[in-house]
């Protein structure tokens, strides 16, 4: 994300064996790497061949616990009135049906799920920890992942739907062991004091064998009919897309040991999936192609970056991976030294690698671009001798320099949007926000000449974030952009990112509103939510047969802060202006999260065992035994 990353990005790293402190301490600083993670499992199946008995082995975990327990103090973090939708919310045990809609679904609205991601931290919300080595504390983005989903289903008729609502956590390992010890246990390892951080990494490595949880909050993608919640810090997990039950790990048959980014993406033509792994330790990041069935790693190759850069989207042409290398680095003897462990270095190098699908470092075809910060791809394509990247940029990052953060004060939620120092301007800027927040960009980049053209596609009034596209267009030319829209002053006030509204962009027709700073700038259209109302997730879903790239509906979760009520909006992208087609009231609250997708699957299609225990199929349609049968909304 960009206001900041959804991107719950965590210092990935194991152990072997349970060694002594001081050979961790070594291996901490030395061999931080996910790429020990085979040798991990296979030493795991062998006898252990230690001196120790089991029963000194558990007493030596008891005494650690008792230690930490005893040294660092947990501590709820606070959470200001205006973050309360910030705050986690229960799991459901059954799937509720909607029985309130204002509107309409649309009679040609595809079957299928609309669901999102976000993090709904364990134990009532995040925490922060107090030691003699200082204070650490949860970033905003942490928290376990929790699943938020509507399955649409229509009847036989082709015009009643069924709407069902269901939310569940991802059940990581770390998930689980925490739910089974019933109390926080992770120490806080990212914001705070790095005295206090790297002890937190090191103590977390001896009791769990890993420095910190594995997070799954950050976004859910589909791939040869399979569905996954991912987040940067771990691999994907496969999930059951009406259950929301976690099924396990996807480690492409043991042929991947690190994360995935977040956003994987499906190469044109081929149906490949095409993903990155970025590491603290050497090899920085490394590129790898999925075969379309989903079974088969096809190419793998370490890009030889040379900084761990906290990158968390690519994007993908006809022929080639982008890749962005820009300065916001995760440096871990940098925190050693008393630095930060997330910094963003604007006197650093940008660039952004064009490289060919099945290539390697060697062939990638490096451009400089301005030093920026950039999480989100719009998209990418070829065009004559040109790669088109669009974005959304910024010119710093609110998650930087996070050892500067008070842990003691509210402001520490915020990262930078309520620091209590202003930001450092750039002379061409006067306001922090137009230097932390995004607006949408595009390079053009000439694969014959080396020159790289650069531009500003909105101006600097327009702050978006999220960015989607009708998905039928991923890597190839588009004329359409949809991004949700920065509420400025909700987000000063809370000190955490808001979005009031949506954006369409118009890539191929010229501005001609007269706030616009300067010719040239595409045309914008604005969907404005009311009151203090605020969307996360949002997506595109398209119309099943549709002509035109922008045949399709914008859907995304909202909540009305002044009721304490969350909805479903479903919005026609061709009436982007006018009020929602439907307004799907929630049986109970939705906090705000971070990526959603539409995932388009007729229900009647599907065999009986893949539909939720608690629905049964009949006459090609879902009906709902005992749970829901008697009060399902048919609209």
């Amino acid at each position: 994300m960009t206001y900041t990353s959804t991107m719950a990005f965590h210092v990935n790293c194991s152990v072997q064996s349970r060694p002594s402190p001081f050979e961790n301490i070594v291996r901490f600083k030395n061999r931080l790497s996910s790429s020990y993670k085979p040798l991990l499992k296979e030493l795991q199946q062998l006898p252990m061949q230690l001196d120790v008995s089991k029963s000194i082995r558990n007493a030596s975990v008891k005494l650690l616990d008792a230690f930490v327990d005893s040294l660092f103090q947990f501590a709820d973090q606070p959470v200001l009135p205006s973050q309360s939708n910030f705050a986690p919310v229960d799991e459901l045990n059954e799937p509720l049906a909607i029985t309130s809609i204002e509107g309409k679904v649309p009679y040609d609205f595809p079957e299928g799920v609309y669901i999102r991601n976000g993090p709904n931290p364990l134990f009532g919300g995040l925490k922060s920890t107090s030691s003699v080595f200082g204070k650490t504390g949860h970033m905003w983005i942490e928290g376990e992942g929790m699943l938020h989903a509507l399955c649409f289903d229509k009847d036989g008729d082709g015009e009643t739907w069924t709407v069902l609502y269901n939310n569940r956590h991802v059940e990581t390992e770390t998930f689980k062991l925490e739910k089974q010890r019933d109390k926080p246990s992770f120490l806080p390892a990212i914001e705070g004091s790095p005295p206090a951080i790297l002890i937190a990494y090191l103590l977390n490595m001896l009791r769990f064998g890993k420095v910190n949880k594995d997070l799954s909050n950050t976004n859910v993608f589909e791939h040869s009919g399979k569905f996954y919640s991912i987040a940067e810090n771990h691999i994907p997990q496969e999930i059951d897309i009406f259950s929301l039950q976690t099924l396990g790990d996807w480690d492409i048959n043991g042929t991947w040991h690190r994360p995935f980014n977040s956003h994987p993406k499906r190469a044109p033509g081929t149906g490949e999936l095409v993903v990155f792994g970025v590491d603290a330790m050497k090899p920085f990041m490394e590129l790898g192609i999925v075969s379309a069935d989903g079974k088969r790693l096809v190419h793998k190759a370490d890009l030889k970056f040379n900084r761990c850069t906290l990158s968390h989207d690519m994007g993908v042409t006809e022929r080639y991976n982008v890749v962005m290398d820009f300065p916001l680095t995760i440096d871990i003897q940098r925190l050693i030294k008393g630095g930060p462990l997330i910094k963003f270095e604007k006197e650093e190098y940008a660039r952004i690698g064009i490289m060919p699908r099945y290539g390697n470092a060697d062939s990638i075809r490096w451009f400089e671009v301005e030093p920026n910060c950039t999480f989100h791809i719009l998209n990418c394509f070829e065009e004559g001798d040109e790669v088109v990247v669009r974005g959304c940029r910024s010119l710093e990052s609110i998650i930087s320099e996070s050892c500067d953060v008070d842990l003691d004060k509210f402001e520490w939620v915020s990262g930078r949007l309520r620091s209590k120092g202003p930001v450092e301007q750039d002379p061409k800027h006067f306001k922090n926000d137009e230097l932390l927040f995004c607006r949408s960009y595009e390079w053009r980049l000439n694969m014959e000449t080396g020159e790289v053209k650069e531009r500003n596609l909105t101006g600097t009034q327009l702050s978006i974030e999220f960015p989607m596209i009708n998905p039928n267009f991923n890597g190839v030319k588009n004329k359409f952009g949809y991004a949700q829209t920065v509420h400025g002053l909700a987000s000063a006030t809370s000190g955490m990112p808001k979005f009031g509204g949506l954006a369409k962009l118009y890539f191929e027709e010229t501005a001609n509103k007269e706030w616009e700073e300067s010719e040239g700038h595409i045309k914008v259209e604005y969907h404005e939510f009311e009151g203090n109302t605020f969307c996360t997730g949002a997506a595109f879903v398209p119309k099943e047969g549709g002509l035109e790239e922008d045949d399709g509906w914008i859907i995304t979760f909202v909540h009305d802060e002044d009721t304490d009520t969350s909805k479903v909006y479903i919005i026609d992208t061709k009436n982007f202006t006018s009020e929602p087609v439907a307004k799907i009231t929630l049986p109970c609250r939705v906090p705000y999260g971070f990526h959603g997708a539409f995932m388009p699957i007729p229900s009647h299609n599907l065999p009986v065992s893949q539909l939720p225990k608690s629905r049964c199929h009949a006459a090609s349609h879902m009906d709902f035994m005992e749970l829901s049968c008697q009060s399902c909304c048919k609209v």
